[in-house]
């Protein structure tokens, strides 16, 4: 994409600053008892249909009062702030079947969920699987690294904290349309730069007929929208890995250093420390997302653990063809995810399933 003049700056509650973020908690929204009840009876009659887990639609998980908070909650995520962290779901005192069912049923009502890795899990399992980022296979939610400021291949990812760390594993998120912002202000003859396709790893999960690399821009401006995808320990593996990937320049290196400067600057992003029950939600379209590294409790059943879904929602923005690179398709509502030959849909409930690779 050639870049004559910059897009303007982004002016809306996307485009956020840390600390303000902070000093609120109106991004925080606690389940009441009366909508615990309706989430628990919508257990029974996903349950009492009878249907795998994945075969759950948002019809078949009835949340009378709740669905219209569910809907206001999307509106929130893709047209306002961009983030939101629902707490309170007892993950403490059900089993592990009933929470997954009570998490996929939420996200059913914020959209279809997409296929998260190479083994096709709709339902994802954060956690340390012993494994390290120096495998060019592993991808760093498998591990107890930090995982770097980051976009996902969908419109929402949610997060649903079952256990914390023993140390460390915190939350933060930053706005990208802040950041854009910030390097609009400062460096704009820089900032054309991320409007150029750089070469980003796989990591080994390869659709049919793809390279192991794709070609993304970081940024993106598409019919009055700015997006953004992002994730840079694999575009300098992509550089180490694939000697027909095209090279970063100087400049280019010098203007992705600055983009990660300003998202590690607590003046930008926000640091949020999850407690088990919570559920966060983010538009990765305008957010980047990160967590840092922990140590985990030795007993094994005390381990960090979260659960993710990937969801493409039925009313987000259009974005430009050269998504579907990372996509697989640009359909509203049908887009996003890793699908690669082989691959069959389902959602583990056991962690130890995602260690296949």
């Amino acid at each position: 994409m050639v870049i004559s003049s910059l897009p303007p700056p982004v002016r809306a509650a996307s485009a956020w600053y840390g600390p303000e973020m902070a000093a609120s908690d109106a991004w925080v929204r606690p389940f009441s008892p009366a909508e615990i009840g309706e989430i628990d009876a919508a257990v029974d009659a996903a349950i009492a249909t009878g249907r795998r887990l994945i075969d759950v639609r948002q019809a078949d998980f009835p949340l009378p009062t709740l669905a219209a908070r569910l809907l206001e909650i999307r509106r929130e995520v893709l047209e306002g702030r961009g983030f939101v962290l629902l707490r309170g779901l007892p993950v403490e005192h059900w089993p592990r079947e009933r929470t997954a069912m009570a998490y996929w049923g939420l996200g059913a009502h914020l959209g279809a969920a997409r296929s998260q890795n190479a083994q096709g899990h709709l339902l994802g399992h954060v956690r340390d699987m012993g494994l390290s980022t120096d495998d060019p296979r592993v991808r760093i939610y498998q591990t107890r690294e930090r995982q770097n400021f980051h976009t996902d291949s969908c419109d929402i990812v949610g997060l649903l904290c079952l256990k914390t760390a023993r140390r460390g594993g915190l939350s933060a998120i930053v706005s990208s349309m802040t950041i854009y912002n910030e390097m609009r202000r400062r460096v704009p003859d820089l900032l054309r730069l991320l409007f150029d396709p750089l070469a980003t790893d796989r990591r080994g999960e390869v659709p049919a007929g793809q390279q192991p690399y794709y070609m993304m821009p970081v940024f993106h401006w598409h019919l009055g929208y700015l997006s953004a995808v992002y994730t840079r320990p694999y575009i300098n593996s992509a550089q180490r890995n694939f000697p027909d990937a095209p090279r970063l320049s100087a400049r280019h290196v010098e203007v992705l250093d600055l983009f990660d400067t300003l998202a590690n600057d607590p003046a930008l992003n926000l640091t949020m420390s999850f407690q088990p029950g919570d559920i966060q939600f983010l538009h990765n379209h305008t957010m980047l997302h990160d967590r840092t590294a922990y140590e985990d409790s030795p007993d094994p059943a005390e381990k960090r653990h979260l659960l993710r879904l990937w969801l493409a929602a039925p009313d987000a923005r259009p974005l430009p063809e050269a998504y579907a690179a990372w996509y697989g398709s640009i359909e509203i509502g049908n887009r996003g995810g890793i699908t690669v030959p082989g691959s069959v849909p389902q959602a583990p409930i056991d962690p130890d399933a995602s260690m296949a690779m």
